[in-house]
């Protein structure tokens, strides 16, 4: 099943609204998971919680979602919204009063954690970097972000594959981890304009108008996810027909882009993460985020494979039986994987970093770590996402996510 369609699942959610919430109820919604989100921010900010301060980002937004997505869909971010907007252009004043109150809900928290700290941080490129790079980085996260939302909780799927997920707030929350981990030290790590603008306003005294651009960069990134949604999801279309579309499955090409989308943000994560140094605890955790989220959006388009070593597995396996589609998936990540490449590169300002034996260690330990770990990576994917009899329907693309943590820390 992991050739094509990926893991199938059994439920539905979709991130609009709620049919039986009121008005104020929904934007009440807004308001409170927004105001949560960046009072958490500020609070891990201006203490320095150090290496888990994402985490705990990421987790205010992951439990917000479970708790509010029923009542308001729990966007919680104008880039959200602005991307349900233009997937249903009839809601667009509905759109709007959401992205007004989460900017409101926004300034309010942050105004909060300013009179509870005395103090404020600036929204800023990090130092060493400029306003390019910083708003490449909120790009690509923000896109990160809202494509995460529309493939896992936007979206009715090909047939009855997405019907009732538990697992899009889990996707949704860790893809903070995967952004804010790897591109933090570059923007900051918004990914949100609601935290662009509250940050920004709150600390007006510092210096005030960076988030105009962040602003901009988070909603092309949107814009940007909406656009590729539509690309791996082509019957999404209204009244879509045609050549297209095959009885509403994936065509070759939206899975050969989700193949090169998927392990663009594997490898882009892994880049911006490793070109921090040794001081980044938690780049593990945050190239694991990234795999298993893009599992979890794209898995019942292409499977998810993001990696040849997989698909050569599946193959092996039979459960990919056309070859010259499974050389086509790996062209299409190792494009993916050269694209992200040069996009670290040219972030970090021409940057990169070789591969070989740590001190002490020659190719031969190299070659059996690798085997080792590789090893656990396919055999966890064989084993939770290509047998029928096994009924993991939330949990996949955690499991195999985690593989990377299982040997990432180990080696």
């Amino acid at each position: 099943r992991l050739a094509v369609s990926g893991p199938q699942l059994t439920s539905a959610t979709t991130r609009s609204s709620s049919p039986m919430a009121t008005a104020t109820e929904r934007y009440l919604s807004e308001a409170l998971g927004t105001y949560l989100l960046v009072f958490t921010v500020g609070c891990n900010v201006l203490p320095g919680s150090g290496a888990f301060a994402v985490l705990s980002i990421a987790s205010v937004l992951m439990v917000s979602i479970y708790a509010l997505g029923g009542v308001s869909g729990a966007h919680l971010n104008p880039a959200v919204s602005f991307a349900f907007l233009l997937k249903n252009p009839e809601n667009a004043v509905e759109m709007g009063i959401y992205a007004a109150v989460q900017i409101g809900a926004g300034i309010l928290a942050a105004f909060s954690y300013f009179g509870l700290f005395g103090r404020t941080f600036n929204l800023a490129p990090g130092a060493g970097f400029n306003i390019y790079q910083a708003c490449a980085v909120e790009l690509i996260y923000t896109f990160l972000l809202v494509f995460v939302v529309l493939n896992t909780a936007g979206t009715k799927g090909y047939g009855e594959a997405k019907s009732g997920n538990q697992f899009y707030g889990l996707a949704i929350g860790f893809t903070i981890v995967a952004g804010g981990y790897a591109g933090g030290w570059i923007s900051g790590g918004a990914f949100n304009p609601a935290v662009a603008i509250a940050i920004d306003l709150a600390s007006f005294q510092k210096g005030f108008g960076w988030c105009f651009a962040y602003v901009l960069a988070e909603i092309a990134g949107g814009a940007a996810a909406y656009g590729a949604f539509m690309v791996v999801r082509p019957d999404e279309t209204k009244d879509a027909e045609g050549p297209t579309v095959s009885q509403g499955k994936p065509t070759t090409v939206s899975i050969l882009v989700a193949e090169a989308l998927g392990t663009f943000f594997l490898v882009v994560t892994v880049g911006l993460n490793v070109l921090q140094g040794g001081t980044n605890i938690a780049a593990v955790l945050s190239i694991a985020s990234a795999l298993m989220v893009m599992i979890y959006a794209l898995g019942d388009v292409s499977g998810g494979h993001f990696n040849p070593a997989v698909t050569t597995a599946l193959v092996v396996r039979g459960a990919v039986t056309d070859y010259g589609l499974a050389g086509c998936y790996a062209g299409a990540q190792v494009l993916g994987g050269l694209v992200a490449g040069l996009t670290y590169w040219g972030i970090s300002g021409g940057r990169a970093f070789g591969i070989g034996p740590a001190p002490g260690f020659g190719w031969a330990s190299v070659a059996v770590a690798e085997l080792v770990f590789t090893f656990v990576l396919c055999f966890v994917v064989l084993s939770v996402a290509s047998l029928k009899k096994v009924e993991l329907t939330n949990m996949f693309g955690f499991a195999i996510g985690f593989c990377v943590v299982v040997g990432g820390y180990a080696i």
